[in-house]
């Protein structure tokens, strides 16, 4: 009976697994700034949602596309040709900065 390895680069200590789990602390911080973000539903009123929807929205990608993330970095790194996901990166940069800007609106004008 074969045993079927899962990791497509044979060494389950590689970078491909290190950085599957930066990017689940990621969503789980985005996870846990939406339920922040409803906690102050009643001082701030309905403007908040608009912070949830980013935030849960960023965390529901990051979940959507971890495996393919994974998927093409663990076999870019066996292929000897890995690149970085700049996009994925640039997105969750961008979330943060309008985290950031709404964040910043909803409480001067709250």
């Amino acid at each position: 009976m074969a045993s079927r390895n899962p990791n497509p680069h044979g060494d389950p200590g590689l970078q491909p697994e290190r950085t599957a789990l930066a990017w689940g602390r990621t969503m789980l911080a985005l996870v846990t700034a939406s339920a922040f973000f409803l906690r102050w539903l009643p001082v701030y009123g309905f403007p908040i949602l608009m912070l949830f929807a980013v935030s849960a929205g960023a965390a529901l990608a990051i979940y959507l596309t971890q495996r393919s993330r994974y998927r093409a970095r663990a076999h870019g790194l066996a292929g000897e040709s890995i690149e970085a996901d700049l996009p994925a990166v640039l997105w969750t940069a961008f979330a943060g900065v309008a985290l950031g800007g709404l964040g910043i609106a909803v409480v001067l004008t709250g």
